[in-house]
């Protein structure tokens, strides 16, 4: 299995809006593959617009704000493609599109990196903090999953949020835990 990389990846749409999507960058070699589901605005500008920006972040409400449809974070434009960094990043990568690997579910775009930059140290994830971003893995694909088996990884999940999160982590676990809750109802 290859090493994936969870960030927040950003496009930018044919009028140079930039999109925001947390997103599991898959290593290849010197490169990273980005791979959204059908249909997305992450597939539909890499389309129109062949580059991206992988953000580095700690600040899991950014993940967890993605999920539950918040995409205005503040962002400032990348230094060498067409796209934005987010503002919170302690790092990020400026990639281009070298090829796609078409596929009816999940196209692959294949990258090679244009640019690094680093912000501000990183000084390491708590247990919560990587719960949050599994949490938020699982709200983006509760059609996908079965529900016994979300609610299983919330249970465990959750004993990482109970003993280690700050108030960035409760709160970004109270709200994907409150949307899961709801989409439940509404199932």
């Amino acid at each position: 299995m290859p090493m994936i990389r969870e960030c927040i990846v950003t496009t930018l749409d044919e009028e140079g809006r930039a999109h925001i999507a947390p997103l599991g960058l898959i290593e290849d070699g010197d490169g990273w593959v980005i791979g959204p589901f059908r249909p997305s605005a992450t597939l539909d500008n890499l389309r129109t617009t062949p580059f991206a920006v992988a953000n580095f972040t700690d600040d899991v409400l950014v993940f967890a704000g993605c999920i539950l449809g918040n995409k205005d974070w503040p962002t400032k434009s990348a230094t060498h493609v067409p796209g934005a960094v987010l503002e919170a990043a302690l790092a990020h990568v400026e990639l281009e599109v070298s090829h796609v690997e078409e596929d009816e579910v999940r196209p692959r775009f294949h990258c090679h990196v244009v640019h690094e930059a680093s912000h501000a140290p990183f000084k390491g994830f708590n247990r919560a903090q990587a719960a949050v971003i599994e949490t938020a893995i699982l709200a983006s694909r509760l059609k996908m999953l079965p529900r016994e088996k979300v609610e299983q990884e919330l249970g465990y999940l959750q004993i990482a949020v109970e003993k280690t999160a700050g108030p960035r982590e409760h709160e970004a676990w109270r709200l994907l835990v409150e949307k899961i809750e709801e989409d439940y109802k509404h199932a």
